[in-house]
């Protein structure tokens, strides 16, 4: 088809030649090329300020765990100071404590040993006493003094423990930011890339755009292909140029290749939808049989923000037809089961009824009762069998119980008292099955 072009100025039409046409696709291929130059130039400026500036953020980062390292040393250092300080304390408190004590009982010790000497028994029995309470005082002094040590080494260990849980909290918030901030940044980056796509896309659409038949073929194409690979069990059909009907046709069939019911497709690419189409897609439905119908279209109906029914016919747009076809062969397949298990109800229940009553069915049945009774007689042998060597066993254990209680009397009748009976077996008491 010749392409005429209108002159700007004096609105002369006249056809392009080759070279001219040549001479325009160079200057936009150059202008081109100059543009995405100078915009790659940008990119990659932009992307050396970004990582100069991660760079320093990450410097900066490392001057941070550093410095709380730091102030980490200094924090257990100063808790470990604080706790030698106490302790020492501590044992200085004790000591004198019980320097004092012993001075002091040692004293009590002295007058009451002299008291003792010029008074009674009595008086000496007091001072053992108290001595003896002394010497306990001093054992419980001790012990607390090991429990006291052993309760500052558990809160050394609790705090030692704190610090630990914080800090690594600290690093695993910071490990998280950074990784946001990663992130943040692979999404910078394929937002742009997903421009540039978009921008070259654009460009290349505009360059290459053509007639709006071309445009409805290339849908219509794509539409068949997505068919295809989405529905391999099904038979995709394809109505030829200039034969009335819809431009596709979708013959469901289930897992055993059984045709449940048909889906038309009617393809548009176009700027406006058209109420005609409904109508014209509704006759092709009753002419072809089909049970559902698809107008696949660019442009949506003022009324429609997405994929809908609009007078018996489902409306949506190329990206959302594979999802809406899965749930429309969903129904097909369910009201194609539904009908089929109500066909030949009757005859089915009387072929079922006739089995049910058949030989065969009684002999599957009695060679299950046979098995069944078989398993039965073999536990009933099993329990028979160690029943009787139970009661043999049973009838041998009494009888040497019973001559061993003979050895006993016979033992008792010769020694009498002079032999300790105990360490002969009596009775039931007896052991067996050892050495």
């Amino acid at each position: 088809m010749p392409t005429t072009i209108i002159c700007p100025n004096c609105n002369t039409q006249f056809e392009p030649t080759e070279a001219l046409a040549q001479t325009i696709r160079e200057e936009m291929r150059k202008e081109f090329n100059q543009k995405w130059a100078k915009e790659k130039q940008e990119k990659e400026k932009q992307d050396k300020e970004k990582e100069s500036a991660i760079l320093l953020r990450e410097q900066k980062l490392q001057q941070e765990q550093e410095l709380l390292k730091t102030q980490k040393e200094a924090q257990e250092q100063e808790l470990n100071n604080k706790l030698e300080a106490y302790k020492k304390t501590m044992e200085t408190d004790l000591a004198r404590q019980l320097t004092n004590k012993i001075q002091s009982d040692f004293e009590n010790k002295l007058r009451l040993l002299e008291d003792a000497n010029k008074t009674n028994e009595g008086k000496l029995t007091e001072a053992r006493e108290k001595e003896l309470q002394f010497l306990k005082e001093m054992q419980n002094l001790k012990t607390r003094e090991q429990e006291l040590e052993l309760e500052v080494q558990r809160k050394l260990m609790d705090e030692r423990q704190k610090l630990g849980e914080q800090i690594k909290k600290e690093e695993e918030e910071k490990n998280k930011q950074r990784d946001a901030e990663f992130q943040m940044k692979l999404k910078e980056k394929d937002k742009q890339l997903e421009d540039q796509r978009k921008l070259v896309e654009e460009m290349k659409r505009k360059a290459e755009q053509g007639s709006m038949q071309l445009q409805g073929e290339v849908q219509e194409l794509a539409l068949e292909q997505l068919l295809k690979h989405s529905f391999p069990f099904d038979v995709i059909s394809e109505v030829g140029k200039g034969v009335r009907g819809a431009d596709c046709i979708q013959t469901v069939r289930n897992n055993y290749g059984q045709q449940c019911g048909k889906i038309i497709f009617e393809s548009k690419r176009t700027k406006d939808f058209s109420d005609d189409w409904i109508e014209k897609l509704k006759a092709d439905m009753r002419a072809l049989g089909a049970d559902v119908a698809v107008i696949v279209t660019q442009a949506m109906p003022k009324d429609m923000d997405t994929f809908g029914e609009k007078q018996g016919i489902w409306i949506c747009t190329f990206g959302e037809v594979k999802a809406l076809v899965h749930v429309l062969r969903d129904l097909v397949m369910k009201v194609y089961n539904a009908t089929k298990s109500q066909e030949n109800k009757g005859d089915k229940m009387a072929l079922l009824y006739q089995y049910l009553v058949s030989g065969e069915f009684s002999e599957q049945w009695n060679a299950i009762r046979e098995g069944f009774m078989g398993m039965k007689i073999s536990i009933q042998r099993e329990r028979d069998q160690m029943e009787k060597l139970w009661k043999a066993r049973e009838k041998s254990l009494e009888k040497v119980l019973l001559n061993a209680a003979h050895i006993r009397g016979s033992i008792e009748g010769i020694s009498g008292m002079d032999v300790d009976l105990n360490l002969l077996p009596e009775g039931n008491s007896m052991e067996l099955g050892e050495g």
